[in-house]
């Protein structure tokens, strides 16, 4: 660890404040000046070993220029820190150095600072300032490149020049292949399909490094020829994998931090730390730090864990695969208000707070934030909430979507090294949603109206649909023919982290199809992960189909997040079908799961279901009044008096079932049982989609898509498509839902349909060999894909 003390160079941040008043003047409007100045934000370390730091803080009182009421306060470790502890306390060394305040803007070059490393813990800073009270405040980094103790804490200088030395990857990002633009940049084209990976459940470890040692297994697997178990194959034969969002997210609402420090008047201090616990679904974020790597995803609490992962991704054997970011930049939460000033923000919205986009340094921001993630290497990007980009117009008194703002979000290159192009994009947009005719009034094309080649999320992909229930098939049939006709540029595909979730908050006595299994978790997990409807999106739509691999490994999928204090108990109760969609007695049984619950208490599921549909109606009935709420519990039938004894306990109930829910979730506890035959045959149907991604084009003239009416209780869909570059139809046939139904291939309705040279190209498991002119008996889910050469 360093002993050498930071000194601050007084000339170099001298001339790092003209630069910005050059800047700022030389400018033809401020927001061209900001995209400049926001280069400069955060930590850099230069090539002689100064670290440079600029912060906006334009709640820094303007008098402020003294160390005596401004400062930036380095803390450096003096001993070696263990990031893979859950606690520490180490020694260190705290320095108050000067500021150079130049208007709204606070710029220091230091040298000495220590730089962060893959083996190195750098050096930790803030701005300080003391308030009208006198009273020293913080002002954290919004741009941070490193947060191993949570977004509240400090963050950590942080050497990214070095990060990318010797990335096993750089030839890929040199040699990326697109569509070559006037400015000479390649944009990516987009996949053929995507799978989408939560890091904190998608393999035992819950980590990054935890992807990147199975990444690593597959690829030598592959490499050597050997079979793979039912659950590997489930993460093979994608074009692209989709993580969702790695920015810090939100702490706890109640309780101590995650730093702590205590120094003398010398500088000698002792930090106690502790591994941030939170457990989140993904997009509970804070915009503060969103360049830096969530911490709850690493198990280094290094930014290398990611880069490592995108490298093994990128270098995997056979085909590189490609790495899409999920980012939230259409609105944040309200803890975001107590760590950021308060232009960031425009008002208040549905899940938490807009942000200032009018505003030129925010808008200019929250776009360099974005640059800084992509650098990590990135081949695309799917905007969350894209139609939550909006702007009040206050002369014409009206919000308008700021499509202007995701122009300018696409235009933003991916630099790593001498690497430089443009990644694909995604926009999550169903405007007008969240308006109360959204599912009729979704176009889902505003933003690929604007700009042809990205995508959107399609009509099936957006939030909520429920393949569970009769007649979702049939019912959602004219949104599938709009995916026939325009749906070239739309994500398909049932299974992601919002429908799973959506899905398990349906109330169990709906109109269940039966057909799909014996019990609601069996009929869940098959609904999710359809032979027939993977076949659909595979073999005969357009689009670019993209699976949840929750839903692939027949996983559990809900809403995660332990950090409430307030609505905890609330959050809870929104949650309580999950218990009868996603677990069994035999589940619930298991030593591994529930432990925390179990402990409290709910010895078997009847108790812990009886509490939760109670919890349902006392939080309607009282509006949410926990006193109310404790009293009726334990007043109840089922008397919960021994399991809750105050509101504390109440509190303390909902967070272990988060807790709990997050370790149920996780996709090893159900990779064994993941049957062989269905897995083989969706890897097979996506390899059929991949040798032919020209399937992704909208159907043309002479295809024909429809189902068979009347349907005589069986909603039955048959597909025609005719493909130029190789030379093939497809005829596909499938029983959505519904009873059994007897069906002769060559006597479809397909208008001209050729009656020889055709071959069984996929077929469901447990169906006998199809012949094309011979009747075939499909029940529900069951399908038979067809080719010929013509």
């Amino acid at each position: 660890m360093s002993q050498k003390q930071c000194t601050f160079n007084e000339e170099a941040t001298q001339a790092l404040a003209n630069w910005r008043q050059q800047v700022s003047q030389g400018a033809l409007e401020p927001f061209s000046a900001a995209q400049q100045i926001v280069r400069r934000f955060g930590a850099h370390f230069s090539a002689d070993g100064d670290c440079y730091l600029g912060f906006w803080a334009p709640e820094v009182p303007a008098e402020h220029q003294r160390v005596e009421d401004l400062c930036l306060e380095i803390i450096t470790p003096l001993a070696e820190v263990d990031f893979t502890q859950e606690q520490q306390s180490f020694k260190a060394r705290v320095e108050h150095l000067p500021v150079l305040r130049d208007d709204d803007y606070c710029w220091a070059v230091i040298s000495g600072m220590q730089a962060g490393s893959r083996n190195q813990c750098g050096s930790f800073y803030w701005l300080k300032f003391r308030d009208a009270e006198g009273q020293w405040q913080v002002v954290r980094d919004p741009f941070a490149h490193s947060l191993p103790f949570g977004a509240s804490s400090p963050a950590e200088a942080y050497d990214m020049t070095a990060l990318h030395e010797g990335r096993v990857d750089q030839t890929y990002l040199e040699q990326v292949k697109g569509r070559e633009e006037p400015d000479g940049l390649v944009t990516q084209l987009g996949p053929v399909n995507i799978l989408q990976l939560h890091p904190g459940t998608s393999t035992a470890e819950g980590t990054l490094a935890g992807l990147t040692r199975l990444y690593k297994r597959l690829a030598k697997k592959v490499e050597k020829g050997e079979p793979l178990t039912p659950a590997e194959r489930a993460y093979l034969e994608y074009d692209a994998v989709q993580l969702m969002p790695l920015e810090p997210t939100i702490e706890f609402e109640s309780g101590d931090g995650f730093w702590s420090m205590k120094a003398d008047q010398k500088g000698n201090a002792q930090v106690s730390v502790q591994a941030p616990a939170m457990t989140n679904w993904g997009y509970d974020v804070m915009s503060l730090g969103s360049p830096a790597v969530a911490a709850t995803v690493t198990a280094s609490k290094r930014p290398e864990e990611l880069v490592d992962l995108i490298a093994t991704l990128h270098t995997f054997p056979g085909q590189p695969i490609r790495v899409i970011f999920d980012i939230v930049y259409g609105h944040t939460d309200n803890q975001t208000v107590a760590y950021m000033n308060d232009t960031w923000f425009a008002g208040a919205n549905m899940y938490g707070r807009n942000l200032n986009y009018r505003h030129p340094v925010v808008r200019a921001g929250l776009l360099e934030m974005q640059r800084r993630k992509s650098n990590f290497g990135i081949d695309g990007l799917r905007v969350d909430g894209a139609q939550d980009f909006k702007i009040w117009d206050p002369v014409a008194e009206q919000l308008y979507h700021d499509d202007e703002y995701l122009m300018a979000m696409s235009d933003l290159p991916v630099e790593v090294g001498p690497a430089r192009y443009r990644p694909w994009m995604i926009f999550e947009d169903g405007r007008p949603w969240p308006r109360d005719d959204w599912q009729l009034s979704s176009t889902y094309r505003e933003v690929t109206r604007q700009q042809p080649d990205v995508v959107q999320w399609g009509p099936l992909t957006f939030a909520h649909n429920t393949p569970f229930l009769f007649s979702f098939w049939v019912s959602k049939w004219w949104r599938l023919r709009e995916i026939a006709e325009v749906g070239s540029h739309w994500i398909t595909g049932c299974a992601n982290h919002d429908t799973l979730r959506r899905g398990t908050q349906v109330d169990p006595t709906e109109a269940i199809n039966t057909y799909l299994g014996d019990t609601l978790p069996d009929i869940f997990r098959k609904a999710y992960n359809n032979p027939a409807s993977h076949m659909l999106d595979y073999a005969m739509l357009p689009g670019i189909p993209m699976e949840f691999i929750n839903g692939s490994l027949e996983a559990p999928w809900s809403f995660m997040r332990n950090i409430d204090d307030r609505y905890g108990v609330k959050v809870m109760a929104e949650e309580a079908y999950f218990t009868y969609w996603a677990v069994t007695e035999e589940d619930f049984g298991r030593r591994q799961h529930f432990k925390r619950l179990k402990k409290r208490g709910f010895r078997n599921l009847s108790t812990l279901r009886g509490y939760l549909n109670s919890l349902i109606a006392f939080v309607r009935v009282t509006d949410y009044d926990l006193a109310a709420i404790l009293r009726l519990l334990q007043a109840s039938e089922e008397d919960f008096s021994k399991l809750v004894k105050d509101v504390a306990t109440l509190k303390a109930i909902a967070r272990d079932w988060m807790d709990d829910v997050h370790d149920y979730c996780n996709v090893s506890h159900w990779q064994d049982g993941l049957a062989d035959a269905p897995s083989a045959l969706f890897r097979s149907v996506r390899a059929f989609r991949r040798a032919r991604p020209e399937l992704r084009n909208n159907l043309q003239e002479g295809d024909y898509f429809d189902y068979l009416h009347p349907s005589e209780g069986a909603v039955v869909f048959c597909g025609y498509r005719q493909l130029k570059d190789t030379g093939e139809d497809i005829l596909f046939v499938a029983n959505m839902e519904g009873s059994p139904r007897e069906i002769t291939p060559a006597e479809l309705p397909v208008p001209n349909l050729p009656q020889d040279g055709w071959q069984v190209a996929l077929l469901t498991p447990g169906l006998p060999q199809a012949d094309f002119k011979q009747p075939l008996f499909l029940g529900d889910s069951e399908g038979v894909v067809f080719i010929r050469k013509r």
